[in-house]
């Protein structure tokens, strides 16, 4: 009994405070066991808290007649990876923040297409959003609701509850903001495609893999059923992938080793019928990703019957034939499918769509925002991850301001040395500069200035006006939107809670590039994307890898690769946990067939 009542404190005492497991190492030794544990720092800081409080309770009340500055409220929409990221982040008590979304967790999106295939299971990579809050120092709420319209003129939000109550209608009410984060996500792009939504499965969510998942299952019984033809049977096993992107070919590969590991094994009458066909609009597949990765990928689905078919746009689905129609001759075929999985990209979601039309940016795919996240137009509302775009302002259209600045002696021309000083502030400013220096090889000014010149370099090294035009005519060329990824999301959630954090302190001192068109810095650094590489699983235990500086691997090693670094990312060690021990027992036992 006393055993059973220490282990119960100590597991609470873990649950209380988080940081008590952070570093546990449980090992055996000779038929005993060595528990160590590490960093109670936070639960005897908490202890301080409560006896400093209990302190000044006592020391006649004064410290309660003291006027508590009110907080700023923050509202923020989702739990996507820049909502996570952004609350992970933010350490600043001064703020009040409230998260409002229809889904009360967390999802590591980039497993997803592990959990259609029953490599990994579903509960692994969700985070409920409260585990998250609850162990932070910040005022933090949550509320199981979709926001339905957003007034920014008056600085509310409207939401409809998701939960079903067994009340009399919908439960909608309003929420005030001081500041706003909008990181809602994107939703599936269907190109208005007769037929996607009616027909196709997608993979945003976690249903949508559960679904997959189970569907799969079904359709292998149902092949498995006597009453049937052969025909029917390739009906019925025909998978049918639209979209050559990541999402696309990783559960193309999955799918392939999933049929051809376990599920062939279980249902042998029907293990030469199974077929997965990968449509792709374009010339290639990954076209996102290097030549080399692309190549190999092609060759291996080709190698391993996966049928890519390039340039095959797709028309139309009903719900027994999806047609399709060749780029190059526009021929149009159908052919009969099982299931189709629609992975063609993302757009805007209805929220969205009804805010950009409110305020003038209608006829956009995501909401404009400037290099600090703020929506156009506002400076107390932020958009992140795939609801946004960031409006990267060209150089060029500055470059009379530039000059004006860097021209410090107001000499009408520019030495070295003065256009030195500026381009750090201008590449700070506008990144696409640093991107065309590094893109043309160019080693330091001396080499822009002197294309800039030509042959008068050799006279003098000062530019005027019209030269230091031509200097920089060509940067704005390398301006790029940023893709639809969850690193993009994951890093801009972290910079703006960064910059909330820092949000006094930058008032005083801004620590952000010039104004060109003004006086004084901006507050904070804009944002910067920062490139760690990209995964493709192209399943039989292969992985390719590309990394910044044009490094490439495909292979196995790539794939132990892989594990560590989606192991590493996972957001607690709940998860963390739990990815891996999946993992484990797939190497052991197989893939889970049951569809459940």
């Amino acid at each position: 009994m006393r055993s059973f009542n220490f282990f119960g404190r100590l597991s609470r005492a873990f649950n209380d405070y988080p940081s008590l497991s952070r570093i546990v190492v449980v090992s055996t030794i000779s038929g005993g066991s060595l528990l160590a544990y590490a960093e109670a720092n936070r639960y005897h800081g908490s202890q301080g808290h409560i006896a400093h409080a209990d302190a000044t309770a006592s020391d006649g009340g004064h410290a309660l007649s003291e006027v508590v500055p009110k907080k700023k409220k923050v509202v923020l929409l989702g739990t996507g990876w820049a909502g996570m990221s952004f609350l992970k982040s933010l350490k600043d008590p001064t703020y009040e923040v409230e998260v409002v979304s229809p889904r009360n967790f967390f999802v590591f999106t980039p497993l997803l297409p592990s959990v259609t295939c029953g490599k990994v299971e579903a509960r692994s990579i969700a985070e409920p959003i409260r585990n998250i809050i609850r162990k932070k120092n910040v005022d933090i709420s949550f509320s199981e609701a979709e926001c339905i319209k957003i007034d920014p003129q008056n600085k509310k939000i409207y939401c409809r509850a998701t939960i079903d109550s067994h009340s009399k209608g919908e439960e909608e009410f309003a929420v005030d903001y001081d500041y706003l984060i909008i990181a809602v996500g994107a939703q599936v792009n269907t190109f208005n495609t007769p037929g996607v939504v009616e027909n196709c499965h997608f993979l945003k969510e976690i249903d949508d893999a559960q679904k997959i998942r189970k569907n799969v299952i079904e359709s292998f019984e149902k092949a498995s059923l006597p009453s049937l033809s052969d025909e029917e049977r390739k009906k019925i096993l025909h998978f049918v992938i639209v979209g050559g992107g990541p999402t696309g070919v990783e559960f193309a590969a999955e799918l392939h080793d999933f049929v051809n590991e376990d599920l062939v094994r279980l249902y042998p009458k029907v293990k030469d019928l199974a077929k997965i066909t990968l449509l792709e609009a374009t010339d290639h597949i990954l076209n996102m990703f290097d030549e080399r990765i692309t190549n190999f990928a092609e060759s291996k689905f080709g190698r391993e019957g996966i049928d890519v078919k390039l340039g095959s746009m797709v028309t139309g689905i009903n719900e027994n034939e999806i047609s399709t129609k060749a780029r190059g001759n526009g021929k149009t075929t159908s052919e009969p499918y099982g299931m189709v999985l629609w992975s063609t990209g993302v757009g805007p979601r209805p929220l969205i769509k009804e805010f950009m039309k409110q305020i003038g940016q209608g006829n956009r795919r995501a909401l404009a925002t400037d290099e600090w996240l703020r929506v156009e137009g506002f400076d107390n509302i932020y958009a992140l991850g795939d609801s946004a775009t960031i409006n990267q302002r060209k150089a060029m259209e500055d470059i009379a301001e530039i000059f004006k600045k860097a021209d410090k002696d107001n000499s009408g021309t520019l030495t070295v040395k003065e256009f030195q000083e500026t381009l750090d502030d201008i590449c700070e400013r506008y990144p696409q500069v640093e991107l065309y220096l590094k893109n043309k090889q160019k080693r330091n000014i001396v080499d822009l200035v002197k294309e800039a010149k030509g042959d008068a370099a050799k006279e003098s090294m000062e530019l005027n006006i019209e030269e230091f035009k031509a200097a920089l005519s060509e940067v704005d060329s390398q301006m790029k939107n940023l893709p639809a990824t969850a690193q993009v999301a994951n890093q801009q959630g972290a910079y703006l809670a960064k910059c909330f954090n820092r949000m006094e302190e930058c008032e005083k001192n801004p620590e952000g590039p010039p104004r060109f068109r003004g006086t004084g810095r901006h507050r904070f650094r804009p944002f910067r994307y920062k490139h760690l590489g990209q995964f493709a699983p192209l399943g039989g235990e292969q992985t390719a890898a590309q990394l910044p500086g044009d490094w490439v691997s495909i292979g196995h090693s790539s794939q132990w690769l892989w594990y560590s670094v989606y192991a590493s990312k996972q957001v607690s060690w709940r998860t963390r946990a739990l990815v891996v021990s999946d993992w484990v027992r797939r190497f052991i036992f197989g893939r889970d067939t049951s569809g459940i």
